[in-house]
């Protein structure tokens, strides 16, 4: 079965290099919210973002290429995506 670009899907991210301190889960936030994607963000113990988005496939892979790059003081090593179930939020929020 193929999958439609508008099929709603969910990702779990892991950012990982240079993203705590320097913006980045706001970046994020106001990158979700200007294309419609719902879901969190927040900082982990070992220095690392994660983050869950939930929208259309195809917006949330350019989502997921611009977490690539985030905002300029950061400097992105790696970013794992995973599917993950969808929990149906209605905003995106960045947690403690």
């Amino acid at each position: 079965m193929t999958r439609d670009a508008n099929d709603s899907d969910a990702r779990r991210l892991v950012i990982r290099g240079r993203v705590q301190g320097v913006w980045y889960r706001g970046w994020l936030q106001e990158l979700a919210r200007s294309c419609g994607v719902t879901g969190w963000v927040r900082n982990r113990p070992d220095g690392s973002v994660e983050a869950v988005v939930e929208g259309p496939s195809a917006v949330l892979d350019a989502v997921v290429a611009s977490c690539h790059d985030g905002p300029p003081a950061a400097r992105v090593d790696a970013v794992e995506s995973a599917q993950t179930s969808r929990q149906g939020f209605d905003a995106f929020d960045v947690r403690a």
